[in-house]
């Protein structure tokens, strides 16, 4: 363990702002997906002038978010909130990225980090979902019915969310039905979704984009719905402003919250 450094406090804690927030993003190697969550942050520093925020990434992107956390320590801070930039808790919140905040806390023990909860699950989504289906030309009405397209997981309570998140859009409807779909790893693909809904009689199928950011998943999401004769897929939620408030929203909530402790090894 190293000593903390003799440095004043790190930049942005002595704005009354509160502690850095470290927005931690999965990563692409489509840069379409990094443009996007560095928008969505963009709007979280103009909601709230004097935050010290910045986006990091598990993978694919520089900075990572071990990089970004030691170089905030090494500038002096003492505390950070981290906050999981991930739509639905699964393997890489629960898993991945607090590994990178056990490692951080071994090299910079003074460093106090508070750990957010995940964008997902929140009503928030569900506005910003319904704001890009009208932006795709879908509104809810008996007629249509709706796909609700995740990236998917292998995760039990991560696919629990996104049937949670069908049925809150067909209580706020009125949709015809409402249905969940996976680009991966679970089941009905979203061409699946469409092609069921159509053939069960609906004269209309549109899909939303659960997504956070356009690139390889969505391009899937896209491809298989349009295949299987959807007539309208909503983009990526991307930048929506509903994420940026929604943002805010957890690193709130996580700032009053204790400082993680370090995880018992084994």
């Amino acid at each position: 363990m190293r000593d903390p450094p003799v440095s004043a406090v790190g930049p942005g804690a002595a704005s009354g702002a509160g502690p850095p927030l470290v927005a931690v993003a999965h990563g692409s190697r489509d840069g379409r997906s990094a443009r996007a969550v560095e928008r969505i942050f963009a709007r979280v520093r103009r909601l709230r002038p004097g935050l010290d925020v910045r986006v990091a990434y598990l993978d694919h992107v520089a900075p990572g978010a071990e990089e970004s956390l030691t170089g905030l320590a090494a500038e002096g801070a003492g505390a950070a909130v981290v906050l999981p930039v991930l739509l639905t808790a699964a393997y890489h919140s629960k898993v991945d990225l607090p590994g990178v905040l056990d490692r951080v806390r071994d090299g910079a023990p003074w460093l106090q980090v508070r750990y957010g909860a995940p964008l997902g699950p929140h009503p928030l989504l569900l506005e910003a979902v319904e704001q890009r289906l009208a932006q795709a030309g879908a509104v809810a009405d008996p007629g249509t019915a709706l796909v609700l397209a995740s990236a998917g997981s292998g995760d039990p309570a991560a696919t629990a969310v996104i049937e949670e998140a069908a049925r809150e859009l067909a209580r706020r409807g009125p949709w015809r039905r409402v249905v969940p779909a996976y680009a991966s790893a679970a089941s009905p693909t979203p061409g699946q979704a469409v092609a069921a809904l159509r053939a069960g009689g609906a004269e209309r199928v549109a899909v939303a984009s659960y997504l956070l950011a356009p690139g390889f998943f969505a391009d899937r999401v896209a491809d298989q719905a349009r295949a299987a004769g959807a007539f309208a897929v909503s983009p990526a939620l991307g930048d929506a402003p509903q994420l940026a408030r929604l943002a805010l929203a957890r690193y709130d909530a996580a700032r009053h919250r204790a400082p993680l402790s370090r995880t018992p090894a084994g």
